[in-house]
């Protein structure tokens, strides 16, 4: 193994000791590393890292430009001639405001796919719980879909979630509505044989695990039935995703309308969806206009009874 191989995986280990995943990252390094060897150069430097960064697709520029400049750091303590590559060279891409889904809106939608596909088996049963506990909890589909059975507490109305974007295993407390509508299909589900014996919560009718890409086609499905996405817009419209920002969302402003500290509360909702950072969920605040207009009203109202 070369020098800079084990330096990578040296590198590997601390970033993941430290609790994140690193699997994309650690591609993108391999293959900096393999085109490092290409060029027979054995020290990281500026151009060498940009001449490699710019060979990817314009939109994979800030992360492999994220990871290298990472790596650059780790080496140079121990490489002086390490170059690290300058931060912000590449700005990021924008994320993509979100939809907020109205109350009456996910009704539609779960009713809906309550009607959705064959009426025999579990499938109809699953999606409609899939995505009634995405609005009820703002969890990421990975991170539903990854539920096994032993992670549902019904009795204690707790989910453990293991399969989630930092790495890092976190409790969800479920509102009792929630904790109702799981037992009622865990109920279903145990009704089929091949399903009671699957180590997965949410399973298809022979009791495989879902992949994320059948939930997210049925959705599209179903959004398109009930007029939520154009059928002729095939990558516009409101996301699967999107009742996570609608749950964060809808959140901070009741904490708002109900003149809840709402700067007091923000880390508790951080921990609650699994940002790795406050800032994240800061990012509500700009990205929706009902929550910007409630911000500013708080404000006003402060400057209004200042001393």
């Amino acid at each position: 193994m070369s020098p800079l191989h084990e330096a990578l995986t040296r590198y590997l280990l601390m970033r993941r000791g430290f609790g994140y995943r690193y699997e994309n990252e650690e591609k993108s390094l391999r293959n900096f590393i393999a085109y490092m060897e290409a060029q027979q150069a054995m020290v990281i430097t500026r151009k060498l890292a940009m001449a490699w960064i710019i060979q990817a697709e314009r939109t994979s520029w800030p992360s492999r430009l994220s990871a290298v400049r990472g790596f650059a750091r780790h080496l140079s303590i121990i490489e002086p001639l390490t170059e690290t590559p300058p931060a912000g060279v590449f700005p990021s891409p924008k994320r993509r405001r979100p939809y907020i889904y109205t109350e009456a809106e996910i009704v539609r939608l779960l009713d809906a796919t309550l009607r959705w596909g064959l009426a025999e088996g579990i499938n109809r049963r699953t999606y409609h719980c899939l995505f009634g506990l995405l609005a009820a909890t703002g969890m990421r589909l990975g991170e539903a879909i990854g539920l096994g059975c032993t992670d549902v507490d019904l009795e204690a109305g707790v989910l453990t979630l293991r399969e989630t974007k930092g790495s890092k295993e976190r409790l969800v407390p479920l509102h009792s509505t929630t904790t109702l509508a799981l037992a009622d299909y865990a109920a279903c589900r145990d009704d089929c044989r091949t399903c009671r014996t699957s180590p997965w919560f949410f399973v298809l009718r022979g009791g495989q695990r879902l992949r994320p890409q059948y939930p997210e086609r049925v959705f599209v499905g179903v959004a398109r039935r009930i007029g939520l996405r154009d059928p002729e817009l095939h990558s516009l419209g409101p996301r699967l995703h999107d009742l996570r920002h609608s749950f964060a969302v809808n959140t901070i402003l009741g904490w708002y309308r109900g003149g809840e500290d709402v700067e007091r509360l923000l880390p508790a909702l951080t921990t609650y969806l699994g940002h790795s950072r406050i800032r994240d969920t800061y990012w509500y605040l700009s990205a929706c206009p009902d929550l910007m207009g409630e911000a500013a009203s708080r404000l006003e109202t402060r400057w209004e009874t200042a001393p």
